[in-house]
């Protein structure tokens, strides 16, 4: 924790470069844009909270989905991954008990900390991460108190990059630094993230974005104990495969979409309740497909399609880890295709049953399949029903790549990204 002066003067002389550059990847340009993002938060602290006290720079990045759709829930497996695409913040305590935030492009949020229970008309809101989010450190046995913060994100609004997840893990980043002296691990902070949007901002969301964003690089996690999820980074460079990352925006709207969302996990809990279970991950895959009959009776159809995608991504989320442990990427993307199939056909999340005539995902996905000519790999990209896309493309295509899908869906549509080895951070 510094002075704003000091910190100011440290960003203009370019003495944190070496601290960001891992946020950055190899792209010069990159640190030269987060560097005046940071100087811009800076000087909009100064304006809305003072020059006075110390304060502290941040950073939380997105994350993208890599391998097991919809698993989480399940207490499955997933592979994930931090991307350059992040929150930025300038956060200081306040000497009180409200956090004030002010977020760019929105009106300053204003969270008495002395009230920690849940409020029906916050959910949805920030106010109901800051205030879960704080909750759920008390809980714990942490100290919270006020403090201002000026956030600045790059993260896309319903892009499947989840942006709220980055939220979430800013929040946590920052009280833990100022009040709990890093205490905290990135795990716990993840479960925070999730626990305060569970229960103080109304999602029914699992656990695998906040890990990805807290935690950075290429995560393999195993959800079979929530509460201890195992995680694993995988040192892999993307870059050295050939190919290159880019998320897709199909142009659909993400609005209205929680009851599809909530619709997931309780069809697969349906089918897993046919055994008794609560959770798939805890029914044996052999005994699920030996009384398939019995599912569809039960719990239908699509709950039965649903399971049967649960059991396939599952496994396939673990192997695409060990195929970029082998730098086997062939294989790598030989998943990330099957999984994009077993999604489409199987947990049948690619658009909204309510708006059947607006299918800009299938669309999206149909088009990169064209665009990439059998090279490559596309999948529908984190919850779906509408968002995004991910595509791994040569680096030879990237170009024409891009140039051909935003003739169909818009300029600005694709995102080239790369991961990020950090997660969570404290710049300075």
């Amino acid at each position: 924790m510094k002075s704003l002066e000091i910190l100011q003067q440290e960003l203009e002389s370019g003495a944190l470069d070496g601290r960001l550059r891992p946020l950055c990847g190899p792209d010069s340009a990159e640190l030269v844009h987060k560097r005046s993002r940071l100087a811009a938060l800076a000087e909009t602290y100064r304006t809305a909270f003072g020059a006075g006290g110390e304060v502290g720079l941040f950073s939380s990045p997105g994350r993208t989905e890599m391998g097991g759709n919809h698993t989480d829930h399940q207490h499955g497996c997933v592979l994930a991954g931090a991307v350059n695409m992040d929150m930025l913040a300038c956060a200081g305590a306040n000497g009180t008990a409200v956090a004030r935030v002010l977020s760019a492009g929105y009106p300053e949020l204003s969270v008495d900390l002395t009230d920690l229970t849940p409020r029906p008309e916050e959910e949805g809101t920030s106010a109901a991460l800051v205030r879960g989010i704080a909750e759920r450190f008390r809980a714990l046995g942490y100290p919270v108190a006020g403090f201002n913060a000026c956030i600045d994100s790059e993260v896309l609004g319903g892009s499947g990059l989840s942006s709220s997840a980055a939220y979430e893990v800013m929040i946590g980043v920052i009280l833990n630094h100022l009040f709990c002296e890093d205490a905290v691990s990135l795990v716990q902070i993840a479960q925070i993230g999730q626990y305060a949007e569970n229960h103080f901002f109304g999602k029914p969301c699992g656990l695998m974005d906040q890990l990805a964003s807290a935690v950075g690089g290429i995560v393999s996690i195993d959800f079979n104990d929530p509460a201890n999820p195992v995680v694993n980074k995988i040192d892999y460079d993307l870059a050295s495969s050939g190919y290159a990352l880019c998320i897709i925006d199909s142009g659909a709207d993400h609005a209205d979409l929680t009851a599809e969302y909530a619709a997931l996990p309780a069809e697969m809990g349906a089918a897993a309740a046919c055994f008794g279970k609560q959770f798939l991950r805890d029914v044996e895959e052999a005994d699920f497909w030996a009384n398939l009959a019995l599912v569809r009776e039960k719990a239908g159809d699509r709950a039965a399609l649903r399971a049967m995608h649960f059991f396939s991504d599952n496994q396939d989320a673990v192997k695409q880890a060990e195929a970029l442990d082998r730098d086997d990427f062939v294989r790598f993307l030989a998943l990330v295709n099957r999984s994009g199939t077993s999604s489409a056909t199987r947990l049948q999340n690619l658009y909204c049953t309510a708006r059947p005539q607006e299918q800009a995902v299938p669309m999206a996905i149909a088009l990169a399949q064209h665009l990439l000519d059998g090279e490559g790999a596309v999948r529908v990209h984190g919850g779906g029903f509408a968002g995004t896309v991910q595509a791994y493309v040569p680096m030879a295509r990237c170009e024409a790549f891009r140039t051909g899908m935003e003739a169909v869906l818009g300029t600005g549509c694709c995102h080239f990204l790369f991961i990020r080895p950090e997660g969570g951070a404290v710049i300075a």
